[in-house]
C-alpha cells in the first residue's frame, strides 16, 4: 500500500503498563515511513511487532534499546514486549553484531563432514570465539543450529545467505571477500533480510476493525461482571455457612 497512511478513528490497543506512546526518536524518517505502511497492512497493530523488528535491525544492524521503544510505541505494546519477543528468535539480535554474521552449522551432518574442524579453523583464524566479533568490527562468528543445507555439508550462512560447503580454505577466501567487499551485492550487511520493500497485506475496513475491538471490550467487559458476580455470590455462601454453624454451635 504506497503512501498508505495509518487508519482513522481506531485507537490503538494498548498492553497493561504501557503509558501513551511518545513520539518516535530513534526511527530515520525513511524507515519510520516504512513501520506505518506494515502497520496498516495488519487488522492489528501488535501483528507487526517481528517486521518492524527486522526493519528497525536493517537500520542500525541490530536492535537497539531506542528502536523497541519506538517500536513499541508504534504497535501499542511496552518495551519490554518488544525485548522479549525479539530475544526469543536468533535471527533478531539485541546486542551490536559485525557488518557480517558468519554462521557456521554444527549439527549432526556437518558434524559428521568436518564442522568442528571448520569453526576451530574459523575461531583461530578471526582471533574470536564463537560469539565474537573481530576487533574490526567486520565479522560476528556464530556456531549454529541446522541451517538445512545438509547436502552441502559442512554449511555456512552470512548474514542468512546460503554460501555452501565450506573447507578452512575455502572459508578464508570467503572471509577475505567479506572484508574486500566482492560479494556485497550478493549479501547486504548484516540486519538487512530482504531488499524488496512490502506494500500489499491483508487489508481490513477501519470501521470493522472498530466494530470488532468495541464488541471485543464488551465482551471482555461481559465476563469479568460475571466473574465478579461469581465470586460475589460465592462468598454470600460462604458467610452463610459459617453463620449457620456458627448458630448451630451456640
Amino acid at each position: 500500500m504506497n503512501g498508505a497512511t495509518p487508519p482513522t478513528g481506531v485507537d490503538l490497543p494498548r498492553r497493561a503498563g504501557a503509558s501513551k506512546a511518545p513520539a518516535p526518536r530513534h526511527l530515520s524518517a525513511d524507515t519510520l515511513a516504512a513501520a506505518r505502511e506494515i502497520v496498516v497492512l495488519y487488522p492489528e497493530p501488535r501483528s507487526a511487532l517481528i517486521p518492524l523488528c527486522h526493519l528497525a535491525q536493517g537500520q542500525d544492524g541490530w536492535l537497539t534499546p531506542e528502536a523497541m521503544v519506538d517500536i513499541a510505541g508504534l504497535v501499542g505494546v511496552t518495551p519490554a514486549e518488544v525485548l522479549g519477543t525479539a530475544s526469543f528468535y536468533d535471527m533478531l539480535h539485541t546486542e551490536p553484531v559485525g557488518t557480517y554474521v558468519v554462521s557456521v552449522c554444527t549439527n549432526i551432518a556437518c558434524l559428521l563432514n568436518g564442522a568442528a574442524e571448520l569453526l576451530e579453523h574459523a575461531e583461530s583464524s578471526l582471533g574470536v570465539n564463537a560469539g565474537g566479533t573481530t576487533a574490526d568490527g567486520v565479522i560476528t562468528l556464530e556456531e549454529s543450529e541446522c541451517l538445512a543445507d545438509c547436502d552441502r555439508a559442512p554449511c555456512a550462512q552470512v548474514n542468512h545467505r546460503f554460501v555452501g560447503a565450506q573447507t578452512p580454505e575455502s572459508f578464508d577466501r570467503l572471509v577475505a571477500d567479506l572484508r574486500s567487499g566482492a560479494r556485497s551485492g550478493e549479501i547486504p550487511d548484516h540486519g538487512t533480510l530482504i531488499r524488496v520493500r512490502r506494500s500489499t497485506g491483508l487489508q481490513a475496513d477501519p470501521a470493522e476493525v472498530a466494530s470488532e475491538r468495541a464488541a471485543m471490550a464488551e465482551a471482555q467487559a461481559e465476563r469479568a461482571a460475571a466473574a465478579a458476580a461469581k465470586a460475589a455470590k460465592a462468598t454470600k455462601a460462604t458467610k452463610a455457612t459459617k453463620a449457620t454453624k456458627a448458630e448451630g454451635g451456640s
